[in-house]
């Protein structure tokens, strides 16, 4: 199984600022634990991060040409205002499971991308990419 894992805007940002939020831990960090929990779980994750909308599209439409079998989106800066990459979710072939570290709706509206995406898991940190693998997996299972 092939898993896109999308860190959106603002993501090089944390352990940084709003460690208040977001805790201490770094995007690299994050991104350890990712590899090591798709280890576990026997997934093949390929991880990107952009800051900038256009390469999160183009990023998107090339796993849906190289038939990856999900991806896990965690916007960030992108949660609000960005119809393009919204419109780009809803026309990948592959399920989407948006993650955010923190609860955003706690702190306002809820995210544009989830109104597209099969789910979200929200509020448990880095357990949060554990939760969303292990649902895109088990989910494909049961097809």
């Amino acid at each position: 199984m092939k898993i896109l894992v999308v860190q959106g805007a603002g993501m090089n940002m944390r352990g940084k600022t709003q460690t208040e939020i977001f805790g201490t831990m770094t995007l690299d960090q994050y991104n350890q634990h990712i590899r090591q929990y798709a280890t576990e779980l026997d997934i093949q994750v390929d991880i990107f991060h952009s800051n900038i909308e256009g390469e999160v599209i183009n990023r998107l439409y090339q796993a849906n040409d190289q038939a990856c079998d999900g991806a896990l989106f965690n916007p960030a800066g992108f949660s609000r205002g960005y119809p393009a990459l919204t419109a780009a979710i809803s026309q990948v072939s592959f399920p989407v499971i948006e993650v955010h570290i923190s609860n955003p709706v706690r702190r306002g509206p809820v995210s544009d991308t989830a109104t597209v995406s099969l789910g979200m898991v929200t509020g448990f940190g880095v357990f949060g990419y554990y939760l969303a693998l292990r649902g895109l997996r088990d989910t494909a299972k049961a097809r």
